[in-house]
């Protein structure tokens, strides 16, 4: 016993051993180095590198919190390890979290954003040298389930910083690299806006740009027996360095999603944060690169996990200024969702009765009556407790439009821009191009109309941000294309002239302008040159974009007369069109007469001549024509005459009387006619329908005539008198007949009127009376109701015995005399239970229950009813089931 709590004891100790040595701890970090001063050494400089650790807040084992680490140095271009690696000793630690007080109007606001930072400081002195030098540092392990890289728990992190060289500048070597913000420890809501700040300061002034970027991998997990030891590479693996693995919908220029981008200028990442599924932790990675005289010498890299919690902020937040340059009817929207319940009160700035306004989505329209610059207050409250307050600017001055023109299109000269952005309101005042150069990022200009060469050919997507001296701006963008050669635009190709004409030939494009042959043609140094050849004759022009030459051509073949023909004589049904198609060289043609014509002067028009016509056409080519004719002779469409669209009650049949001017006829569909081959068929549908008599001749017109008739077909009458009853003696009775809108009762014995549906009637004996019901048209049904009177008072008659399954007597049902309403018939059987029960007198019991057939015996019966004076009769007794 004591020999298996030993080793248990150690199997435990051992278990704790191995989770910690694999703890996943590490949250992000950059390095950064500041130029000292020149060495002792000629050509030497001094840096002091600085790498800049973020650790998970809750790492308290002090085996994994380091208080040196070892940085590489990798001298470019073959990476080889330069010298000895340097020890980089702990020179500062700080916490910094997030304060879930700051702002108390978060729904929920996290309370586990968190860092350790921890600074390692080492001076290095190196040669400078015509590349530069790699700086690495290389880590294991990052957190454990990041939402956007696969197995993160497993993976280290490299983090680096590079030296230029003097290839990119006498002074490059003398750089300091930028030094980013440090307001790290933020609150980031899912599926809310959000803005996080990877902005610096370059201590030389250098220019920056902000890129997101891939984040490295680095270091990894040594197995020693049962247990995983996280490896911090000494020295460091040499670069170029890889690409940690990104999970489905995310990558290093996306590492949030597509909804979050960096400002290139200002390094902020704004946009919206994932939505409340992909809470957790994100590797985001930032490249600013730093440009001195438009050269790029350094890039410099910072990696840190954020996090996005379940949370849901109050806030008021709008854009820094608002230009409105479209109309007077302005958005306004609260940039932040906000939890329900949020009110938001609007103060537009204008001094009207409406220029205050509540919305409770915290979107809104406002009608300005003027242009200006308005000052608009926004104020979202939650609960009366929580306020939050912004202001901003809008700028109203309608009439904004932005545009370009571009004047040359060679890859060896300079392209020129020029801005065409018109105002109705100021001026253009600022500008920002970005002309889509992809050999260089310094491709961009503040100028209003400047000019850029490009470096190789094809599309080049040129944006130009324009902003007015009110405020307006917008982004224009627009694809060029930039070629080895200028553009020649011909105004034509292939042309036809006369021997007799003159023409001028049509070309456009930027330079100067050349045209061979140097015959029969008048300013053969232009644009647009006089010729004037004999016969058929390719001129070849040759523009000149200041060195940059292309050629096109332009054929003009030359005949000495015009080739016509009208086409065939053709003969067409009268009223229908026909295309006039006639065949030639001709370039313009004019017809006559032109009244029936849908354009005279096509080559090919619509004709529908009402008659016999001839047309006159003449062609021409330049001064010179020819001219033809062609006939249409029109023939009428065979006549057709269906007649007068009949009504027939259903079943009925109506004969068709047809009229025709032709030598054929038929009449569709044959359905439901008799003598289908006659011009007087008989018809008898069932449903209205419609036939077409069709005709034909033989005269020339090849389409048939056609008329159709239709036959209406009544819907099909359904009389209803009602079901049988019974009455007393004097007892007046209301009958209900349905079925049509007109009705006839015979005889008329007893009743108030006998042509309504719902005549009373009041009887001594009985009778049975017919019901015609029928239509305005004739269509009509009968029925019949047959009135069983009682010389009792009104009651209620029961059998007492009833034979189910036989012919006769086979249901046992009251027989309610002078009763308007049954409420209950019930029969029990001996032993008191329920088997039959209804309030129709008509439906009655066929002995069975529940599917089963009932044995021959003595069964209990209660009736209640109400008479047609309103007095209740209730009656109860025995009656003998025989089978």
């Amino acid at each position: 016993m004591m020999l298996m709590r030993r080793m248990m004891s150690i199997l435990i100790l051992t278990l704790l051993t191995c989770t910690t040595v694999w703890a996943r701890h590490i949250r992000g970090g950059e390095m950064f180095y500041k130029y000292e001063r020149r060495g002792p050494n000629p050509n030497e400089s001094v840096y002091t590198v600085t790498v800049k650790l973020y650790i998970d807040c809750t790492q308290q084992n002090p085996g994994q919190l380091d208080n040196s680490i070892p940085i590489s140095v990798y001298q470019k271009p073959g990476n080889n390890l330069f010298g000895s690696v340097y020890t980089a000793n702990l020179s500062g630690s700080e916490f910094i979290r997030y304060d879930p007080n700051s702002n108390p109007c978060i729904v929920n606001p996290p309370t586990d954003v968190c860092y350790n930072l921890r600074f390692y400081t080492v001076e290095v002195t190196l040669p400078d040298s015509p590349d530069g030098y790699t700086l690495s540092y290389q880590r294991c392990c990052r957190l454990d389930n990041i939402v956007n890289v696969i197995g993160s728990g497993s993976m280290g992190a490299t983090y680096s910083c590079e030296i230029p060289g003097t290839n990119r500048g006498p002074l490059a070597p003398r750089n300091s690299s930028v030094r980013l913000n440090g307001n790290d420890a933020v609150a980031i809501c899912a599926g809310t806006p959000f803005t996080f700040d990877f902005s610096g300061l370059d201590p030389d002034g250098d220019s920056l740009s902000y890129t997101l970027c891939d984040a490295f991998v680095g270091g990894g997990l040594s197995q020693n027996g049962n247990c995983f030891t996280c490896v911090s590479p000494n020295p460091a693996s040499p670069p170029p360095y890889t690409s940690v693995p990104y999970t489905g919908g995310f990558a290093g220029i996306a590492p949030m999603g597509p909804d979050a981008n960096i400002n290139p200028r200002t390094g902020l990442i704004t946009g919206i944060a994932p939505p409340a599924g992909g809470t957790g932790q994100y590797v985001v990675t930032v490249c600013v690169s730093e440009f001195k005289n438009g050269q790029l010498i350094n890039v410099h890299r910072k990696d840190i996990h954020l996090k996005v919690s379940d949370c849901n902020p109050l806030r008021a937040l709008l854009n820094p200024d608002y230009a409105y340059c479209d109309d007077f009817l302005v958005n306004f929207q609260n940039e932040q969702v906000n939890p329900p319940g949020t009110i938001f009160v609007w103060n537009f700035g204008d001094n009207t009765p409406a220029d205050t306004s509540t919305a409770p989505d915290g979107f809104l329209q406002h009608q300005y009556a003027d242009t200006g610059v308005y000052v608009v207050k926004l104020k979202a409250i939650l609960a009366g407790q929580c306020v939050d307050s912004a202001t901003t600017l809008a700028k109203v001055f309608p009439g904004f439009f932005p545009g370009f023109t571009t004047l040359g299109s060679c890859v060896l000269n300079a392209i020129q821009f020029f801005d065409t952005t018109r105002t109705t309101y100021g001026a253009p005042s600022k500008w920002r191009w970005t002309f889509g150069d992809e050999t260089t990022l310094a491709d961009t200009s503040q100028l209003r109309n400047p000019s850029w060469k490009y470096n190789s050919t094809g599309q080049k997507r040129v944006e130009l941000y324009v902003e007015s001296n009110k405020g307006c701006r917008d982004t224009l963008s627009r694809l060029i294309d930039v070629k080895d050669k200028p553009i020649v635009t011909l105004g034509f190709r292939d042309t036809l002239i006369c021997s007799i004409d003159t023409l001028t030939l049509q070309a456009s494009g930027l330079g100067t302008y050349s045209w061979t042959p140097n015959t029969n043609i008048l300013f053969p140094n232009t644009a647009t040159p006089l010729v004037y050849p004999k016969t058929t004759t390719t001129y070849v022009v040759t523009l000149d974009e200041f060195g940059c030459v292309n050629q096109d051509s332009v054929r003009v073949r030359v005949v000495d007369y015009v080739t016509l023909n009208a086409g065939p004589d053709t003969t067409i049904c009268r009223t229908d069109a026909v295309i006039l198609r006639p065949t030639g060289d001709g370039l313009q043609f004019t017809w006559t007469p032109a009244a029936t014509l849908s354009n005279p002067n096509v080559k090919n028009p619509v004709a529908r001549p009402t008659s016999t016509t001839t047309y006159t056409v003449t062609a021409r080519i330049g001064k010179c024509d020819e001219s033809d004719q062609v006939t249409i002779t029109t023939i009428p469409y065979p006549g057709a005459q269906a007649g007068q669209d009949p009504t027939i009650c259903f079943g009925d049949t109506v004969q068709l009387n047809g009229q025709i001017q032709g030598s054929s006829f038929n009449w569709s569909p044959p359905n439901f006619l008799l003598n289908s081959n006659t011009l007087t068929p008989l018809a008898f549908p069932r449903r209205t329908t419609s036939y077409v008599l069709t005709v034909f001749d033989t005269l020339g017109c090849p389409k048939p005539g056609r008329d159709t008739i239709v036959v209406i077909v009544q819907p099909q009458i359904f009389a209803n008198a009602g079901r049988d009853t019974s009455v007393v003696v004097g007892q007046p009775l209301q009958l209900n007949g349905s079925g049509a809108s007109l009705y006839l009762w015979e005889p008329s014995t007893g009743l108030n009127r006998n042509d309504i549906a719902n005549p009373v009637a009041t009887l001594n004996n009985s009778i049975t009376y017919s019901l015609k019901a029928y239509t305005p048209e004739g269509c009509f049904d009968y029925d019949t109701i047959s009135i069983r009177v009682f010389t009792t008072q009104p009651d209620i008659f029961v059998p007492n015995a009833f034979t189910p399954g036989k012919l006769n007597n086979n249901r046992f049902k009251p027989i309610p005399v002078g009763i308007s309403t049954i409420q209950y018939f019930r029969v029990y059987n001996r032993w008191g239970q329920l088997v039959f029960s209804s309030n129709d007198p008509n439906r009655g019991w066929d002995g069975t229950f529940g599917g089963q057939e009932q044995g021959a015996d003595t069964y209990v019966w209660m009736v209640q009813g109400t008479d047609f004076t309103g007095k209740v009769i209730t009656k109860k007794g025995t009656m003998i089931l025989i089978r």
